[in-house]
């Protein structure tokens, strides 16, 4: 069954493209027809897309790997925010850090920055310190949180990069591309879908269409989790399970053993009875 229909995508104004004169011809198969000017996207295939997009980061979410969703357009951030939080996974909403993928230890350090100040105001130091000192380090904390404190749990590579608008965001995919992380995309007719492994062919500007594309996605996401979760439950059960088999193996084992080991107790031989005498007649009295 689909994640999404083709009236839904209508609806959400997916099928929209840009202008004649700012097309990719890379995204010529995509193209439905062009009406006053403006290209209109084929939605059969982006339902297709779609499910094929999600079937493969559901597999990634299954496995406990992240995703990590890249949008710094106005109309999309807010959104991206709302649906990667809904299931657990970093996000980029701001300016994307130059060498994120590419350099990421750097990355991790600013992070671990971020860190060492919060530990100052919880164990008391920051207390001590100059009003201007607690000015500039409650300023760079705020920069930090701002930038990357969306990112604070992404202690390694992410295994996958959902990019909203995959022309405004180069600099990630090029790193993504970079580093061989797969990389997932809504394609506007605008943009090449070459570099993306998983490419959805839709409007990229509305924010309805956004939402729509990201409600499938994190969807499957939510689902891949919850199988993995069940999966974990079913073999910690079984686990425990053959752990009480191993215990009652031995046990059993003994029991045999002791019944082997113990002496056949012989059975009483039963007392003969004695012959009943039979009562001799008395002599009648003559």
């Amino acid at each position: 069954m689909s994640r999404t229909n083709f009236d839904q995508l209508l609806q959400a104004g997916c099928h929209f493209g840009h202008l004649r004169r700012k097309w990719n011809p890379a995204m010529a198969p995509y193209i439905f027809m062009e009406r006053n000017g403006i290209h209109i996207i084929d939605l059969n295939k982006t339902v297709a897309k779609i499910d094929e997009a999600c079937d493969a980061i559901k597999a990634i979410a299954k496995s406990g790997k992240k995703i990590l969703f890249v949008a710094t357009k106005k109309q999309a951030k807010d959104i991206v925010a709302e649906k990667a939080t809904s299931v657990n996974m970093p996000y980029v909403i701001e300016r994307w850090p130059g060498g994120m993928l590419t350099n990421f230890p750097t990355i991790r350090k600013a992070v671990k920055k971020m860190a060492s100040i919060d530990k100052l105001m919880s164990d008391g130091t920051y207390n001590n310190l100059s009003k201007r000192e607690i000015l500039q380090i409650s300023r760079q904390r705020a920069k930090l949180e701002k930038n990357l404190g969306s990112i604070a749990d992404l202690t390694r590579l992410p295994s996958a990069v959902f990019v909203v608008d995959v022309m405004k965001e180069k600099i990630a995919v090029k790193e993504a591309n970079r580093l061989g992380i797969p990389l997932f995309g809504i394609v506007d007719t605008n943009s090449d879908p070459n570099d993306i492994d998983f490419m959805i062919p839709a409007n990229d500007d509305a924010k309805d269409s956004v939402e729509v594309i990201l409600n499938a996605c994190c969807a499957a996401i939510a689902e891949g989790l919850e199988e993995r979760k069940a999966e974990k439950a079913d073999e910690k059960a079984a686990q425990a399970q053959a752990e009480n088999d191993g215990e009652e193996r031995p046990r059993r084992a003994r029991k045999a053993r002791k019944e082997e080991e113990a002496p056949a107790v012989e059975e009483a031989p039963a007392a003969e009875e004695a012959p009943v005498a039979e009562a001799e007649e008395a002599p009648a009295a003559e």
